[in-house]
């Protein structure tokens, strides 16, 4: 692996103009491909293998032409204190709203008469117009979409307070000023790092092109593989991170090769084998949690996992290649003016005078008191992770959007006049093909449904054209969320297992309710087999890089602590409502069901990556000779502000993303944020090295048939420094003929 990376780096160097010219080619057919694609519509949702799931097909299946997966509003209407919606002028303005409603616009499927439908509360204060589209809210072309938000002006002028809910008003998720920012403080974090603003300025452009790549590829395959708006924004926050850092990291170890008096070429050769090796294997960890995502067997999470994942390859492919070639246009400018004159003074012969530096001294610290230090850690993260155990699922609807809107308006309003269970209503489909008794199923489902606790309407059923399917609409009496409706799903579900025994006829629940509840509980189930798979493979991987079994262990330990504890910090924020308004939470509720199994996977393979960074170069020193704690004071030395500059832009990049207008997009870009932290600074920087020192020797212990039952990756690039060695011996003064041999090996 060493020294094939090492053969590349060079020819990367040497044939820089191809390289560089290769890449801007394909950000160019990416950025045609993109532009002459079609507008991609928002990803579908479903859930495979689900109750609600099934109902859902089957309806699309007997009820031809309804657009079940349509876009749906819900205009709102409140007559003022003292009046009804029942009085006749209000009658009449709500009739005119829904002529203009219906021929408002072609993409309108159909607009329903409260008068007609039984939409006006008991007490005749409210009232609303269902309406449904043909097409889901991303195909809503900005008229229909204005027109449905300027409905009822004329009646606020009369004194009606008119709101719109449903999904019909759902925008593209658009970013906010704050990942300018982010971008900004990376740029900043790496020429303080460096030292000089070519050095810095490699990182930020080579990551970059390589998001510009990604993404754009997204976008040109989006409607042909459904991938949604969100799936592009999260391949974007993922790709410029990993970019940025592993550009980081071999641009460093460039530098350290240029300090030691190498060669331009050789310098960059050796980077890329030695660096070039952590970033493949980081890279793969992080593939491996990005692509594992498909065992949780929900489409949309699979495709974004797989969209991430690309990019991530993208931006190692980038590493690799354009970074070596890049390297080779800087020249000298890579290092700082006051770099260059150490340099120079070094090459002549003076003395070198070198201070500990900050990682020195604080891993010499940890060495002294590795108990303290590691109680210390562990009780911090266990305290943050406390709030975890409240962790509640759910996905998002009207009721967690901020008071502000006119959809949590609409929401309330029909809280208020129907209760609390109208805004999450239950559909019940009963199918009766196999033994054509559906209409009779269905009357003996009504009358048991209407006995069940947490009932407070159940509609009279209604059959498709065959009359081998029914429909019945349950209103609980409690919102969509609460423990009480999900009992009630339940229920109806057991009393359709007692239906289908006595007559054959198959009962399914599902509406937005009951997908929320399957969607939540398929989270939960594959969580555990989604880590051991992640956890496992990447263990396996990691023992490779280590030739260690204590190792790779505590860094799986470590991770699930910095885990647990940014799920902690994510409750208290977007549950709790801590420190919501500084961070722009507007509403508290339940945490977006996705977000924790999508952060376990993104961090796992994040965290691996500082494992990789900052223990490869311990291991290399204990290769050479150096003991347990000289070893891990010389990883500290090289890689500590290495890594700690990458955790930082890292933070700084997931931190913008929190000022997106899309909740999950922000939630997800603080747990992130937030995982990181704890994973960089407080498991990478304090338990790993305090765990290392009190294992000592045995940290590096590998049972010796398992030894050589592994095969040799060598991260370290000993086989390439020791092939290095013995070539140069047999070249003029080690020069650079035996170099140029390597090459043509």
């Amino acid at each position: 692996m060493a020294t094939f990376l090492y053969k590349l780096g060079r020819f990367a160097f040497r044939r820089r103009n191809y390289v560089a010219l290769v890449w801007v080619a394909l950000l160019a057919l990416a950025g045609v491909g993109a532009a002459s694609a079609s507008t991609p519509t928002s990803s579908s949702f479903s859930i495979p293998g689900t109750e609600a799931q099934k109902a859902f097909d089957l309806l699309e299946e007997r009820f031809p032409g309804a657009s079940a997966d349509g876009a749906t509003a819900r205009v709102v209407f409140k007559a003022p204190a003292g009046q009804k919606m029942t009085d006749a002028g209000h009658k009449a303005e709500v009739g005119r709203i829904v002529d203009e409603l219906s021929g408002g616009s072609d993409q309108v499927g159909s607009v329903t008469d409260p008068y007609t439908a039984n939409a006006v509360s008991q007490d005749g204060s409210t009232a609303y117009v269902q309406v449904s589209y043909k097409v889901t809210s991303m195909e809503l072309t900005d008229e229909t979409r204005t027109a449905l938000e300027e409905t009822g002006a004329e009646a606020r002028a009369q004194g009606l307070t008119v709101e719109v809910g449903g999904d019909a008003l759902q925008a593209t998720p658009e970013m906010g000023s704050t990942e300018i920012i982010g971008v900004a403080v990376a740029a900043v974090v790496l020429v303080i790092t460096f030292g000089s603003l070519v050095a810095a300025g490699l990182p930020l452009v080579t990551a970059l092109i390589g998001v510009g790549v990604g993404v754009s590829t997204i976008t040109a395959l989006a409607s042909v593989l459904d991938l949604g708006s969100t799936t592009s924004i999260l391949a974007m926050m993922i790709g410029l991170a990993v970019g940025i850092d592993y550009a980081l990291f071999i641009v460093s170890r460039y530098r350290a090769e240029l300090a030691e008096g190498r060669e331009r070429e050789e310098a960059a050769g050796r980077a890329v084998g030695t660096a070039g090796s952590a970033v493949v294997f980081a890279g793969l960890t992080v593939v491996i949690a990005l692509a594992g995502l498909a065992v949780v067997n929900i489409p949309m999470l699979t495709k974004m996992g797989l969209a991430a994942a690309g990019t991530v390859v993208i931006a190692v492919l980038i590493a690799l290649t354009l970074i070596p070639a890049t390297l080779g246009f800087a020249g000298k400018r890579v290092h700082g003016r006051k770099a260059r004159k150490a340099l120079d003074a070094k090459a002549a012969g003076g003395a070198e005078t070198e201070k500990p530096n900050m990682g020195t001294r604080w891993a010499r610290f940890v060495l002294r008191r590795p108990v303290a230090v590691l109680v210390t850690a562990v009780l911090g993260l266990g305290a943050i992770a406390i709030p975890a155990a409240s962790l509640e699922l759910g996905l998002g609807d009207d009721g967690s959007q901020p008071p502000s809107t006119t959809q949590r308006k609409a929401y309330d309003l029909l809280s208020d006049g129907f209760g609390p269970g109208f805004n999450g209503p239950l559909m019940v489909v009963v199918d009766g093909k196999t033994n054509d008794n559906a209409k009779a199923a269905a009357a003996e489902l009504s009358d048991t449904v209407k006995k069940l606790d947490g009932v407070a309407v159940v509609t009279p059923s209604t059959l498709n054209k065959a009359g081998d399917t029914a429909t019945i609409t349950v209103i609980p009496e409690d919102r969509p969320s609460s423990v009480k409706t999900e009992d009630l799903v339940h229920s109806i579900r057991d009393t359709g297992g007692e239906i289908k025994a006595d007559s054959g006829a198959q009962v399914l629940v599902t509406g937005a309710t009951a997908m929320n509840i399957d969607f939540s509980q398929k989270m939960n189930d594959a969580l555990l087999p989604y880590l051991a798979l992640v956890v496992g493979l990447a263990f396996l991987l990691l023992m490779l890089v280590f030739r260690s079994i204590l190792v790779p262990l505590k860094a799986a330990l470590g991770f699930l602590l910095s885990v647990v504890a940014a799920l902690g910090a994510v409750v208290a924020v977007f549950q709790w409502g801590w420190l919501g308004g500084l961070l722009g939470v507007e509403q508290t509720g339940p945490v977006m069901s996705m977000m924790p199994i999508f952060m376990v996977g993104v961090v796992f393979g994040l965290a691996m990556d500082y494992e990789v960074f900052l223990v490869t170069r311990m291991r290399e020193a204990y290769v050479h000779g150096e003991r347990p704690g000289e070893a891990i004071v010389t990883g500290f030395r090289h890689g500590a502000r290495v890594v700690s500059a990458a955790a930082v832009i890292m933070i700084a990049v997931f931190a913008g993303f929190i000022g997106s207008s899309e909740s999950m997009i922000k939630m997800i870009g603080f747990g992130l944020a937030i995982a990181v932290f704890f994973d960089a600074f407080v498991v990478r920087m304090a338990i790993v090295p305090a765990v290392l020192a009190l294992l000592g020797d045995k940290a590096w212990w590998l049972p010796r048939r398992l030894d050589k039952a592994l095969p040799n990756v060598d991260v370290e690039g000993e086989a390439l420094r020791q092939r290095l060695v013995d070539d140069a011996s047999q070249g003029p003064d080690g020069g650079p003929g035996a170099d140029r041999e390597l090459v043509r090996v």
